[in-house]
């Protein structure tokens, strides 16, 4: 079934056919390039200081089940709000095709924000993590979904290679035990449906438990305030990741603000087995 994932890592899959750079250089240039601050260490940071749940506000300007959000967002300023507010870090939209995004979007939160920056695109190749450290970023997305199991380790290794953490997504249980056996350690489950980009939100809750306690667990998507919050911290979530609802909120800040530091509970597993 066509799903929005499958069109955009299909346009992805074609760019990176196309690249011709060799990997080799790619990699020099990335290792010349400013040290990565550390994402999983910022999260843990905030949630010492806040007493609970992280945030991870994500600068978008659209998206293609929701079209136009806020196309003339000024990165930079954005991103400062989230900060004012208590965000840990930033997540970037990179992709322009389908989210209006762009590298030069990366780059000026990462500025001004002065927080660790994950890298939010569709990565599909090596070429695509080493672009992720030179454009400044601090991590780069892999989403379980998309890839193969030899391309998801590839990554994953060369992420680690490059001081760069890996946020690896899931959306059911099988892939999360993929992510696990391959080594994550930084997981995030999205909501969001692949087939329909509906929110399904439930969908975190019920694999928080599947997580063991050694890997850190970030919710994503259907984060629209405080009760969805408190809600995913109580399941065990360290960090919620939000998007659309920081962007339209008429005080940024405030938004954000009002998503930190809510009690993280265990994560036990429903059959009493434990970790």
């Amino acid at each position: 079934m066509p799903s929005y994932l499958s069109e955009i890592i299909a346009a992805h899959r074609r760019a990176a056919s196309e690249d011709r750079r060799e990997l080799d250089a790619l990699v020099a240039d990335a290792l010349a390039s400013p040290t990565p601050a550390s994402f999983t260490g910022a999260i843990r940071r905030s949630a010492a200081v806040a007493g609970g749940l992280a945030v991870i506000a994500e600068v978008k300007r659209r998206s293609p089940s929701k079209g136009p959000i806020a196309e003339d967002l000024d990165p930079a300023d954005i991103g400062s709000e989230y900060v004012r507010g208590g965000a840990a870090c930033l997540s970037v939209l990179t992709d322009a095709e389908f989210f209006g995004g762009c590298p030069a979007d990366l780059a000026a939160a990462r500025r001004a924000a002065g927080v660790p920056v994950l890298r939010k695109d569709f990565t599909v190749a090596p070429a695509d993590v080493c672009d992720a450290r030179c454009m400044g970023a601090d991590a780069v997305l892999l989403i379980v979904a998309a890839l193969e199991d030899a391309e998801l380790k590839e990554l994953l290794l060369l992420a680690d290679h490059l001081a760069l953490d890996a946020l690896v997504e899931v959306h059911d249980m099988d892939e999360l035990d993929r992510a696990l056996s391959l080594g994550a350690r930084l997981v995030g489950v999205n909501q969001r449906d692949l087939f329909t980009f509906e929110v399904d939100e439930e969908r975190a809750i019920a694999l928080a438990p599947r997580i063991p306690p050694d890997v850190m667990a970030v919710a994503e998507s259907g984060v629209r305030g405080a009760d969805d919050a408190r809600r995913l911290a109580a399941a065990g979530y360290d960090a919620v990741l939000v998007g659309e609802a920081a962007v339209r909120a008429p005080d940024r800040a405030a938004a954000v603000h009002a998503l930190c530091g809510h009690p993280v509970g265990a994560r036990r597993r429903p059959d009493g087995d434990g970790y």
